[in-house]
Order: structure tokens, then C-alpha cells, then sequence
């Protein structure tokens, strides 16, 4: 088991950047590979991206690509999420999200332990 506690979200102006943390609860956190997805409202939940449980390997959705970089610390237990450059459709809630079996997946249906998210919102 491991709890996921999200921080970092607030409001922000097109074309700045926030840093998105989440926090996992127990020993094991570098044994689960770890996600961010997000839902605006309105839309169904997707894929944002995704680190290895080493974190040598990342993933991001096209339309993040070149302005979010993922991140982890095992040491701290702890995976980021660095927003720049962003766009009012960037505006969402944010979950952090852990697996236990797939690495690096795209598909929320994957991940079995979800944080309560954290709200980003971006004015034009």
C-alpha cells in the first residue's frame, strides 16, 4: 500500500510555471512506478506523464512535451511534475498516480494508487 499526497497547484498567469510535488507514504516508493495525469472539467481524465522506477526512463503526452519534465527522488519519496510555459488549456485537476506492475504506462487503467489531486489553473 502507499498514500499519495499532491501539492503544488494554484493559479498562474499563461506562460509561467509551477512545480507540482507528490508525496508517497512507505519503504517501497522505488518499486512503483509513478504518473501524472490530469481532468478539466468537463473531459475525461488523461495522461500527462510517466516515470520508470528508476527514473531513468520518462514519458510525456504530446501536448506537454518540451515544457514538463517529470522527476522523481526515491530518496525523498517524493515525484515532481515542472510545468513551464503553460497555457490556459493547461488548466486541470492534477493526480499523481502509482504502479505497481507497469512502468512508464500511458493508461490510467495501470495505475492502482491515486493521490486526491491538486488544482492548476492558468489565466490568459
Amino acid at each position: 500500500q502507499v498514500q499519495l499526497v499532491e501539492s503544488g497547484g494554484g493559479l498562474v498567469q499563461a506562460g509561467g510555471s509551477l512545480r507540482l510535488s507528490c508525496a508517497a507514504s512507505g519503504r517501497t516508493f522505488g518499486r512503483y512506478a509513478m504518473g501524472w495525469f490530469r481532468q478539466a472539467p468537463g473531459k475525461e481524465r488523461e495522461f500527462v506523464a510517466a516515470v520508470t522506477w528508476s527514473g531513468a526512463n520518462t514519458y510525456y503526452a504530446d501536448s506537454v512535451k518540451g515544457r514538463f519534465t517529470i522527476s522523481r527522488d526515491n530518496a525523498k519519496n517524493t515525484v515532481y511534475l515542472q510545468m513551464d510555459s503553460l497555457k490556459p488549456e493547461d488548466t486541470a485537476i492534477y493526480y499523481c498516480a502509482a504502479s505497481t506492475y507497469y512502468s512508464g504506462s500511458t493508461n490510467s487503467h495501470d495505475y492502482n494508487y491515486w493521490g486526491q489531486g491538486t488544482q492548476v489553473t492558468v489565466s490568459s
